[in-house]
């Protein structure tokens, strides 16, 4: 049996799908492909949910039983390659939790993002100290000086995305609270401001402030992000984290509400270019 992973990385979803449409078309069940591996159908499944990591004799196997043409089954057998190794996050694997790994995975695959957050500025904005003094607050469990430091090293790696060739569209509403809740102190604060201003200068993001004097809006429940990629086989997604975990919702009627509920907040939210005022005026506060 293929070793199972803390989380599988998105090239594994991809071609669990791609693998469970090949058997489909090719008229075969779950029970069929396990007597071809000679394996239980759990197997089969696991390998078609992407909850193990590619075996490439079995995947040898199941390509031919399935029909595909030699050079099409060398290439799927080379993307599966491909897909089993370990994301660079992996190397982070003492301090990150199972399912925040598939968060990273989605993060870094995605065309589009949008993020609301309530509580405090997205991790792909924070500055060093920003995340550093949310870190020490106990906010992930762990406070020890040498996990927040590895925290805080994970996080900046992960911003690299936003200024990468290919980087995802990133569209963030917060709510003002996240801006007016102190971390750090008056200096942390005003450099964290001028990250945001920044970033929010870039083609790419589009950075929303929901003002107290807008009233209630319907996002209130919790932070969630909404993840769209390129890929046909990924569906839209939704992740929302709660203390001690998350969820990753891809049911159309799930994904479908929050998505609704995401573009009435951007519509009553402070525009993108009254927000870089909003920033430029809190900063004068400080």
């Amino acid at each position: 049996m293929s070793e199972p992973r803390s989380a599988p990385t998105v090239g594994q979803v991809v071609l669990g799908r791609r693998l469970l449409d090949l058997r489909e078309r090719a008229g075969l069940k779950r029970e069929d492909a396990a007597r071809i591996l000679r394996v239980a159908p759990a197997t089969v499944r696991r390998m078609e949910m992407a909850e193990v990591g590619f075996k490439i004799p079995y995947l040898q196997l199941l390509l031919k039983a399935y029909g595909v043409p030699e050079d099409e089954a060398e290439a799927f057998v080379q993307l599966a390659e491909e897909a089993n190794r370990p994301g660079w996050w992996q190397r982070f694997h003492d301090i990150l939790p199972g399912w925040f790994s598939m968060y990273v995975s989605l993060e870094g695959a995605a065309s589009l993002i949008r993020s609301y957050e309530p509580h405090f500025v997205p991790g792909l904005l924070q500055t060093e100290d920003y995340a550093r003094g949310v870190l020490r607050s106990g906010a992930i469990g762990q406070t020890s000086p040498d996990d927040i430091e590895r925290h805080v090293a994970l996080r900046m790696q992960r911003q690299q995305l936003l200024t990468r060739p290919d980087a995802p569209r990133f569209w963030v509403v917060m709510d003002e609270t996240a801006l007016r809740r102190p971390v750090g102190g008056p200096e942390v604060m005003r450099a964290q401001l001028q990250r945001l201003i920044e970033a929010a200068s870039l083609p790419n993001v589009t950075l929303q402030i929901a003002p107290f004097e807008n009233g209630p809006h319907p996002g209130t429940y919790g932070p969630f992000v909404l993840f769209r990629f390129a890929m046909s086989e990924l569906p839209d997604m939704v992740y929302s984290e709660y203390l001690t975990g998350a969820v990753y919702l891809d049911a159309r009627a799930e994904v479908a509400t929050h998505l609704e509920v995401m573009d009435r907040m951007a519509a009553q939210a402070a525009t993108a270019q009254r927000t870089k005022e909003i920033l430029r005026d809190l900063c004068k506060e400080l």
